[in-house]
């Protein structure tokens, strides 16, 4: 029987490592890619050589994607998930931040998720039992969150990238899919200025959301949704945000992100 594949970015740490984690296990072919190689090459180590590889990715260089997919398509065999989870996040006031930070974050979380899509295209679709794409967005996707501006911009971003393109590519026998988690215990949230984390905690480990994106590979494909929230705080808000008013919604994110 043919195994499953999933290439991952981000996979060098944190969500993308206990995502590698949990699919090689399940006995999926997995590709770990990051700008770390160092840490994807000990992981690949770790998993196994029969079932994981080992490739550097810059998310933000086209020319790097194409090499990698190519790559892995050749040792896997084909492509059956892309997860795009690799992302940064800088907090703090908006104009306390460099500019060159805020466009660093909308270079890796929104280019870095076009550019895989983008570039996955020719081999998801060349998957004749269809094929899916996972990005990683986030609650701060529902509502702009203060003290996260850029990061917030982005993932909202990946969110109407996702809705687009799951419309758009059904016709190719493609899903494409986003997870939306709060904060996640990993090294991303160290340090995180935003009154949001402060008032609402870290509650998810990576292995939590792990958990979701495999059932968002593994899910029928017809009946999946698109968004798939992650945690009961995130679920609530998610839902929340469809039936309560506007002036409701800009309240209680503006009570979130005071310090």
């Amino acid at each position: 029987m043919r195994k499953k594949t999933i290439f991952i970015t981000g996979a060098g740490a944190g969500i993308g490592a206990a995502t590698a984690r949990l699919f090689a296990e399940a006995g999926w072919q997995v590709g770990l890619f990051d700008r770390d190689f160092a840490a994807v090459t000990q992981l690949a180590r770790e998993i196994g050589h029969d079932r994981a590889m080992a490739g550097s990715l810059d998310v933000s260089n086209t020319k790097q994607w194409h090499s990698a997919l190519d790559g892995f398509v050749q040792w896997a065999g084909q492509l059956d998930v892309l997860l795009n989870n690799a992302g940064i996040l800088y907090s703090g006031a908006f104009e306390n931040t460099s500019l060159e930070d805020h466009s660093r974050t909308i270079q890796v979380n929104v280019n870095g998720v076009l550019n895989g899509c983008h570039s996955g295209f020719e081999h998801l679709k060349a998957n004749t039992h269809g094929a899916r794409i996972i990005n990683l967005s986030s609650t701060s996707a529902i509502y702009g969150q203060t003290n996260l501006a850029s990061y917030s911009a982005s993932k909202f971003a990946v969110r109407g990238l996702t809705e687009a393109l799951d419309n758009e590519w059904k016709s190719h026998n493609i899903r494409v899919m986003d997870i939306m988690p709060m904060f996640v215990q990993t090294a991303m949230v160290t340090n995180m200025d935003a009154g949001s984390i402060e008032k609402m905690g870290v509650h998810l480990s990576a292995e939590d959301v792990a958990k979701v994106i495999y059932k968002a590979a593994t899910a029928n494909r017809w009946l999946a949704p698109t968004h798939w929230p992650v945690g009961l705080t995130s679920k609530t808000l998610y839902h929340l945000s469809g039936i309560t008013p506007d002036p409701l919604n800009k309240l209680i994110n503006r009570w979130l992100g005071q310090h």
